[in-house]
Parts: structure tokens; C-alpha cells; sequence
């Protein structure tokens, strides 16, 4: 307001000046002399702040967003360390193509530098628990021993903290519904996530046995919480007839089981979301996203591990290691045979994380289908539906649409245009517009005085700042028209001197024109 104001006012005459001041006090409530030094004051141009020159150009910015789409947008000190190993797999398999300077470049970023250059892109792309009463089991429970966070001691891979991930879509209503069996390393972070259609002791024991023959290490522990369907007697038969180690957490002490709740969140929400998915045909569905996603998340998804932790006082300093894939981590581990840490340095050199993550987006859609509808999709995408060069030209432009994760997205809400309280204001807004005319720099609280003085029953001090949003949004919609009304004379203005210029006479050739 002040700039359309002041251009107006500077280029006026005397009584112009004069009758354009009194509308700009009267809507402002300035004093007139403040007013007058506001419109008087030349706008300053803008200045860049000098710096250094850029060390990070828009073509290393472009090609790190896609490196981070591609990793799954994870942070920017786990992408730091994957982007040596997504650099030289998408080179391999002739998805990327990156000039010498521009590798050396993304080789020196920092964490720190990789967070600031994608923030931008970060905001656009993105935006209670229950106690389950005891049941039967209790003699079992005694006879398993209680193993804490603390209590670990840097394990050998094969000891695996187990839990489960319930898709009711927020607050369950009734009904079985589908559940993510999540087992997660201790050593390694090397992670299975598994569908089945309920919970049950029976699909616990097939599942444990169909992970056991994956792992590309022995299955020496299993750590659980105390649900039923993990205290029982096959469970405990189970472990005791295989030689595996079982333990259990604390009653409704999460933090002991923290490396598996760490995954349900990072792996089972972020691939799955929180919608509901009921039935056979959902569970077939969510269980061929994790036949995908297993192998990104293992090979391809750097974690943190906790180093050490110091207390002084209330304040506690944590230290993690350097952000390592399960797969290196494994690589690393010295009871690993060399026959295994060969098999999966092969199988890692011919996977594509370009076409996991292609595969995990039409896996994710199928899903979201489910859940949307409550039953399985009725044409299934396949791999080739979808070219792979596409897929990899949207990961560049893809933070512009925001989420893209089919099963993050969000049902359209109505927009909300209808009062869902009464207006105190009904009746005597009409007066409380008069005193604005007539009163433009009186305050909100001055207002509400008087309103309590004139009506001491119906307005008792509660409404004091609705009153103070209500005359703000009179003021703004005042100032707009007054804006809008200079604007309009000043374009009015401009057509009449333009008209006075045009040809009056002629004489000889001489082209004589009315100026202003």
C-alpha cells in the first residue's frame, strides 16, 4: 500500500497531495507528519549480498535429486554414504551419466551440504497406543528370560528382534485385519518384513522358518515381545528343539525392542502407510512389496547404529557409527563365510536400484488400491507398463508434485466455509463499522471497552481477539480498495494524456500536438 500510495503522492500537485494524505491517515491511523515522510521515501533497490562463488552448481544440485529419489529420499548423512555405491550402480547400469567434475563433486559433498542444497526440494515434496489385557501364557512367559536394550553387547549377526505392524487404518473397529511380521538384526540391521492375512502363533512359526533359509547368516536369537502369538508352547518347543536363543521384552517397555520399532516406522509405515488393508487378496498384495523391497531396503538403505551413549545430568550425548547398508555391514562381519560374502557381492553387482524402486511405486499403487477399496485391484501393473528411461526422467522433477509415494496420499478434504460457532458480533458489528469511520485509528481493545460498557452481559472479555482479527481484516479490505482506487485513476490519467496527445492540426507538413 505504501509503495502504490507513495508513487501517487509524489508525482501529485498541492490539493492532490492533500486529499491523498487524509485517505492514507484515515485508513492507516499513522500521525501526519509519519505519513508524510513514509510517502516522501524513495524505494531503495535491492542489493546481492556478495559471497563466494558457488562450489555446488545447478547441475550437481539436479543430480543429486536424483540420487535422492532414487535412495528413497533418505537424509542427507545416510545419502552421503550411499552415494559413492548409487553412483557407480547406476553408472553400471547406464542410468547415469556424469562428468568428471561433477562426480568429484558429489564425492565431497557434505551431509551438512547435501540437507541445505535439497531443502527446498523437502518442502515441497512433503507435510496413541493401547495395553492389551494378559491372556494365557504366563507360565511360558517365566520361563523365557527378559533381555533389555542395554543388554545386547554388540551380538554376532543372527540375533533378531521380531514385532508386528497391524493395517486397521488408525483406531481398530472389528475384524481381523492384515499384519506386517517384521524381523530386524541386531548386528547388521538387515531387516524381512512379511505379510499375513491375522495374527497367529501358526504363521509366526512358518514365517521364522522361511526367513531362517533366507538370511544369509545363521538364526541364532529371536527376541519378542509378550504377545501370544510369540508366548506359546510351539514357539517355545520351536526355539528349544532348533537351539535358537529366545528372549523377551518388558511389559509395555517399547524401547526395548528399540531396533525393530525403529523399522516399523522407517520401513513398514514409510513403504506401507497407515491404511487398512483386510483379506487374502490384500495380504498377496503387500506381500509382493516386500518381495521387492527387501532387496533395496538390504542393499541399498544406509542405517545409523547407535555407538555410545553418555549421560551428564539431564543431558544425553549419543555417538553413532558411520551410516552403513545392512549389506556392507554383513560384508564386514567376520563370521560371515566367504562363500556367502561372494554369493551376495554377485547378486548385488546385478541388481538395478533403479528398477527395485520403479517395481516398489507399482507395488505401492497396488497396495494403496487395496486400501482405498477394500479389496485387491482389478488389473495388476507389471514392470513393463512403466519404461524404465521414464521413470528415470521424473526422478529429477519429481519433488515438484510433492508426495509421491502412492500409499502417503491423502483423500481430498471439503473445504471448510460454514461457521461452526455462533458470530458474537451478529448484532453489533453494523456499529462497530460506524466507529471504525469515524474513529479509523481506534484499537480493537478500545472497541471491546466500549462494547462491554454498552452490552456488559454479552461481552464479558472472552471475545477480545476474535474482535482484533475481525478489525484487521476490515483494515486490510479497506486499504485494497483504496490501493485499487489509485491504481484505477492513475491508469485513467494515463488514457486522457495519451487522448491530448494525438494530432490536432496540420499546417505545411508541421505536425503540431496538445501537451499536458
Amino acid at each position: 500500500m505504501t509503495e502504490a500510495v507513495g508513487e501517487r503522492y509524489r508525482r501529485s500537485g498541492r490539493n492532490e497531495k492533500r486529499e491523498i494524505l487524509d485517505e492514507f491517515v484515515e485508513v492507516t491511523g499513522y500521525h501526519r507528519k509519519h505519513a508524510i515522510r513514509v510517502l516522501c521515501r524513495e524505494p531503495q533497490p535491492s542489493r546481492a549480498k556478495p559471497g563466494p562463488p558457488r562450489r555446488y552448481d545447478d547441475e550437481v544440485r539436479a543430480a543429486l535429486i536424483t540420487l535422492w529419489e532414487a535412495a528413497d529420499r533418505i537424509c542427507g548423512k545416510r545419502l552421503k554414504a550411499l552415494i559413492p555405491t548409487l553412483i557407480d550402480s547406476m553408472t553400471r547400469h547406464g542410468h547415469l551419466t556424469l562428468s568428471k567434475w561433477v562426480r568429484q563433486r558429489l564425492n565431497q559433498i557434505s551431509a551438512a551440504t547435501i540437507d541445505r542444497l535439497l531443502r527446498d526440494v523437502r518442502d515441497q515434496a512433503f507435510a496413541g497406543q493401547r495395553r492389551r489385557s494378559g491372556g494365557v501364557g504366563n507360565a511360558i512367559r517365566r520361563a523365557v528370560p527378559i533381555r533389555t536394550f542395554s543388554g545386547w553387547n554388540d551380538p554376532l549377526p543372527g540375533y533378531l528382534e521380531v514385532d508386528f505392524v497391524e493395517h486397521c487404518g488408525g483406531t481398530k473397529i472389528d475384524g481381523d485385519f492384515v499384519h506386517s511380521f517384521v524381523m530386524t538384526d541386531i548386528a547388521t540391521g538387515w531387516t524381512e518384513c512379511l505379510a499375513m492375512p491375522y495374527r497367529s502363533g501358526a504363521f509366526v512359526l512358518e514365517h521364522i522358518e522361511s526367513v531362517s533359509r533366507a538370511l544369509p547368516f545363521p538364526l541364532r536369537g529371536l527376541d519378542c515381545d509378550n504377545d501370544t502369538a510369540f508366548m506359546n508352547a510351539a514357539m517355545f518347543d520351536f526355539c528349544k528343539a532348533t537351539g535358537i536363543e529366545l528372549t523377551r521384552s518388558r511389559a509395555y517397555k517399547k524401547n526395548d525392542q528399540a531396533w525393530v520399532e525403529q523399522k516399523n516406522g522407517s520401513v513398514v509405515r514409510r513403504l506401507v502407510g497407515y491404511g487398512r488393508l483386510r483379506g487374502l487378496e490384500a495380504t498377496q498384495t503387500l506381500a509382493a512389496l516386500y518381495e521387492v523391497s527387501r532387496l533395496y531396503i538390504n542393499f541399498f538403505q544406509p542405517s545409523f547404529k547407535l555407538k555410545s551413549k553418555t549421560r551428564h545430568g539431564a543431558k544425553v550425548t549419543k555417538r553413532y557409527e558411520t551410516p552403513l547398508t545392512p549389506l556392507e555391514r554383513v560384508l564386514r562381519s567376520a563370521s560371515v563365510p566367504e562363500s556367502t560374502k561372494r554369493r551376495l557381492r554377485a547378486q548385488f553387482r546385478a541388481l538395478d536400484p533403479l528398477d527395485l524402486l520403479r517395481r516398489m511405486r507399482e507395488a505401492q499403487q497396488c497396495v494403496a488400491e487395496c486400501s482405498a477399496s477394500g479389496s485387491a485391484p482389478t488389473e495388476t501393473k507389471t514392470p513393463d507398463q512403466v519404461p524404465l528411461a521414464d521413470f528415470l526422467a521424473s526422478l529429477g522433477t519429481a519433488w515438484q508434485a510433492g508426495e509421491v509415494r502412492p500409499t502417503h496420499h491423502r483423500k481430498a478434504r471439503v473445504p471448510h466455509d460454514w461457521r461452526t460457532r455462533e458470530d458474537p458480533f451478529e448484532h453489533t458489528w453494523p456499529k462497530i463499522q460506524q466507529w471504525l469511520e469515524t474513529e479509523p485509528g481506534i484499537t480493537a481493545q478500545k472497541l471491546h471497552e466500549r462494547l462491554t460498557a454498552m452490552a456488559p452481559a454479552m461481552y464479558s472479555g472472552a471475545q477480545l481477539r476474535t474482535l482484533q482479527r475481525r478489525v484487521k481484516v476490515w483494515r486490510s479490505n479497506r486499504a485494497r480498495e483504496l490501493v485499487t482506487r489509485i491504481l484505477g485513476d492513475a491508469d485513467a490519467m494515463k488514457a486522457g494524456a495519451a487522448t491530448q496527445r494525438q494530432p490536432s492540426s496540420q499546417n505545411n507538413g508541421t505536425v503540431t500536438t496538445t501537451r499536458e
